[in-house]
């Protein structure tokens, strides 16, 4: 049974990106080469409300590739993968090709 998590308010579900550990011509890289904290935004809340009640979205859309802070976040476990839960706050940003 596949289960589909939608977060509550402005909290987003992320799953992170593992950096490759070779390269294509084989050569294996050390961990810290590329040690660049990202994730893939699986999920998003609908957003929170100000005082007056008005909805403030969340400032990202599922596909898009974020950087992460080292520290933070809740992990989950669904159908044997591993996601992490942020909120819209304490993403650093978006990253674009």
């Amino acid at each position: 049974m596949a289960k589909r998590l939608i977060p509550a308010f402005n909290r987003i579900l992320v799953e992170k990106v593992v950096p490759p550990s070779k390269t294509n011509a084989g050569i294996l890289l050390p961990e810290t080469s590329s040690k660049l904290n990202s994730g893939k935004v699986i999920a998003v809340g609908p957003g929170t409300r100000d005082r007056d009640g008005k909805l403030i979205p969340v400032g990202v859309k599922e596909g898009d590739t974020v950087l992460l802070p080292e520290y933070g976040g809740t992990q989950i476990k669904l159908d044997d993968k591993e996601y992490h839960i942020y909120r819209d706050e304490d993403i650093l940003g978006t990253l674009h090709d």
